[in-house]
């Protein structure tokens, strides 16, 4: 009995020693736990967000670029994102989330403790805990690590976030923060792009199934891509129609109907290489980067928007005008030097250079790797150069893939013809389109912008006419067509001519510059004084054109120079803009991811002439357009109306090499450049060489859509007279100020209808 009760009270003392321990253990876990939240909290096991950081979480937004009239023109980012807010999400996408997610996300904190637990006891086999706070945690703050005890540990962080998130945000905002941070693969992340991506349509206009199968991608973007695996993507789609009939988001009648809908996707993949205005977006991406630096952001993660002045129609038009012509003036460039080489010595044009091809083919990365491994044998590298392999080459028929050798790959894009083309507004300076080549994709060189310089020939002509004319020179005045030499400073002489020969000795300016006659533009350089290739100079670089690019001789007067379609038509903003210059503006205004405007963009004015001047030259331009003018076909053979006044100026250079036509009228001014990538090659004949031929046909189709297209603000109204008194006379019944007598002679200057010199 004794023995009995000492073992009961042994047992006893065990009991409350053992218990004790317990205790003790479990109060010390407890401590030791809230001891852990404490050092993860305060960041001592990794860096934790601060308040600053959950109120205004960090991610890389694209910035988007828009046009003037509010068309998305695309996107700079390293991750395709852009957000949207909760009023743009439509009920099924929100429903189909938390059927699918997180069915008590209305009624917990940030963490679901029923579902906690349940994943605790049986270890996550009969579904996960985290909810939808705590998934948008881990997508804002930090990556999933594979290494199990820094798993648990970025766990107890979500945990932590998600609680703090929850008091700073609603739940619909932290809905939105979802799907705007989600990644749905192929570089598209948030539920914007992927609506644009898969179903080219926003997320307010989602249909149920589809709204169904972007969140069954959420589990598994690559698994359940409805490109890749269609059918796996179908299958997920109706487990999340079925979450949603579960919890009674839709009926079974909804259920069967969504659930038997066959996948219907339409596609729509944003490339920085398609979609319209490439060539500018690129040249935007440039200048961006630097004005973004100065201001410590970053355009492809800083959700920048971007409002230009382009509008997307007239831009869509320009890319459709080069297309149509450059398609059709290739067959005629290829059918021309059918059996021969294009590439032509530059002072004896008609004969072949037989060095071109060896010199371009030694610029190639395959030839050097070749005369590297052959150690510059010849004979081993001109045997790889001309061996066949598969290639893919631009038509424009498409890309093709085809056998050809490196040699043949060169002569064929030596012999491609390429554009550059500009249109901007003369009244307010906004760029209204810009294209600046004829497929981005494949030849990213922009023919548009200020550093791509080209020989501009006879379109430089108006502008020694404007500053004669500016001089109290009427349009009227009679000047010879004789040829004029010039004494240069170096000494010799140099002595322009005509390209024929002429029977009218004398003509007035208006025709002059309407037969783009060369004697005529040197008499006016030389009536101008001894200093006028400084005071030419002087003039267009008021213009803002580049006048370092514009060395001081009489030759300039021909348009001897290389210049840009962007300073050529900027320049010429001047005629229609009552005799004022002004810069051509890309952006309207610049503003931040919240809407608030950083920058604003207003553009340079400069006085170059007096109004009259202005409006004399626009006259005088209009008759180049009207029959007997360098670029009469514009109405003759591509059909722009004669009743339609436009003011213009064709230019061709030496050996055909360059093909120019600027067009002018009261609300758009345009530039299109036609040419090979060297100068060495180019049409045979001036009469398919001349840019009436390969440049004023891409302005024409480009008027005629614009014309056409109703909804556009562009006027087809004469040029407005300037309210002033003239002190030039324009009408030549009225003129009296000839130095020669008119009436000494009845010749009529010879008829040289769309030939530029």
């Amino acid at each position: 009995m004794l023995k009995e009760l000492k073992k009961t009270i042994s047992d006893q003392s065990n009991y409350n020693r053992i218990s004790k321990k317990l205790w003790i253990y479990f109060f010390f876990g407890i401590l030791l736990f809230i001891a852990f939240i404490l050092l993860v909290k305060t960041g001592l096991l990794g860096k934790m967000p601060d308040i600053d950081e959950l109120e205004n979480p960090k991610s890389n937004l694209a910035s988007e670029v828009y046009s003037s009239d509010k068309v998305l023109l695309g996107k700079y980012y390293y991750e395709n994102r852009a957000n949207c807010d909760f009023k743009d999400l439509p009920s099924n996408l929100v429903n189909a989330l938390i059927a699918t997610e997180d069915v008590r996300f209305y009624k917990h904190s940030g963490i679901d403790i029923k579902a906690l637990s349940r994943a605790v006891i049986f270890l996550g086999k009969d579904g996960g805990a985290s909810t939808i706070t705590q998934q948008l945690a881990k997508n804002l703050f930090h990556n999933r690590s594979s290494f199990i005890l820094t798993r648990i540990l970025q766990k107890v962080k979500e945990m932590i976030i998600a609680i703090e998130l929850e008091r700073q945000y609603t739940k619909e905002e932290i809905i939105s923060l979802y799907f705007n941070t989600v990644p749905f693969g192929g570089n598209s992340y948030g539920i914007k792009t992927a609506s644009k991506t898969f179903f080219n349509k926003k997320p307010i206009d989602l249909t149920a199934e589809e709204a169904a199968l972007l969140v069954g991608m959420l589990k598994g973007s690559t698994l359940y891509n409805p490109v890749r695996n269609p059918e796996k993507s179908v299958k997920r789609r109706n487990v999340v129609l079925n979450q949603m009939y579960k919890y009674n988001f839709i009926s079974s009648e909804e259920y069967e109907k969504y659930s038997n809908i066959p996948l219907k996707l339409n596609i729509s993949v944003q490339n920085h290489n398609e979609g319209i205005a490439p060539y500018f977006r690129d040249f935007l991406r440039e200048f961006l980067s630097e004005w973004c630096k100065s201001r410590n952001l970053n355009i492809y993660r800083d959700g920048l928007k971007i409002y230009t002045t382009i509008n997307s129609k007239m831009q869509l038009y320009a890319e459709r005008a080069v297309n149509k012509h450059i398609s059709q003036l290739q067959k005629e460039f290829f059918n021309e030097w059918k059996g021969q080489n294009p590439w032509r010595l530059e002072k004896e044009s008609w004969k072949e250079d037989p060095d071109y091809l060896w010199k371009n083919l030694k610029k190639t990365g395959k030839f050097n790797y070749l005369n590297k491994k052959y150690d510059g044998n010849r004979d081993s590298i001109m045997y790889w150069l001309r061996k066949k392999e598969n290639k893919n080459i631009f038509t424009w028929r498409g890309e093709l893939d085809t056998m050809m050798s490196t040699i043949d790959s060169l002569k064929y894009y030596k012999s491609l013809l390429h554009t550059g083309m500009m249109s901007m507004d003369p009244n307010t300076g906004e760029i209204k389109a810009w294209v600046g080549g004829i497929n981005f994709k494949n030849f990213q060189y922009d023919h548009v912008n200020t550093s791509a310089n080209r020989q501009v020939g006879s379109t430089f002509k108006p502008f020694v006419y404007a500053l004669a004319v500016d001089n109290d020179l009427s349009p009227c005045f009679v000047a010879p067509t004789a040829p004029v030499t010039f004494k240069l400073p170096e000494g010799g002489y140099w002595t322009p001519k005509n390209s024929i020969k002429l029977k009218s000795t004398h003509v007035n300016l208006y025709q002059g510059l309407k037969l783009s006659i060369n004697t005529v533009t040197a008499f006016l350089m030389k009536k101008l004084g001894e200093k006028s290739p400084y005071s030419v100079r002087t003039f267009v670089g008021k213009m803002g054109v580049d006048s370092s690019k514009i060395k001081p001789y009489p030759s300039i007067c021909l348009g001897s120079m290389d210049l840009s379609v962007y300073e050529m038509v900027g320049a010429y903003s001047s005629f229609a803009n009552e005799g004022e210059w002004i810069e051509p503006i890309f952006i309207t205004r610049i503003e931040d991811k919240y809407g608030n405007v950083i920058e604003e963009f207003a553009p340079r004015r400069n006085e170059v002439m007096r109004k009259q001047t202005a409006y004399a030259m626009c006259k005088m331009m209009e008759l180049t357009t009207l029959p007997g003018g360098t670029a009469s076909r514009m109405r003759s053979t591509y059909g722009i109306p004669y009743e339609i006044p436009i003011a213009g100026k064709t230019g061709t250079t030496q050996n055909n090499s360059d093909g120019w036509f600027i067009g002018v009228t009261p609300d758009l001014v345009t530039g299109v450049w036609v040419g090979c990538e060297d100068r060495q090659v180019h049409f045979r004949s001036t009469a398919l060489g001349q840019g009436g031929h390969m440049a004023m046909p891409v302005f024409a189709y480009y008027m005629k859509d614009i014309y056409n297209d109703r909804s556009l603000p562009v006027s087809k109204s004469a040029f407005k007279k300037p309210n002033i008194e003239f002190t030039i006379e324009l009408d030549c019944e009225n003129y009296e100020g000839n130095d020669f007598d008119v009436n000494a002679t009845n010749e009529e200057p010879d008829p040289i209808e769309g030939v530029d010199f």
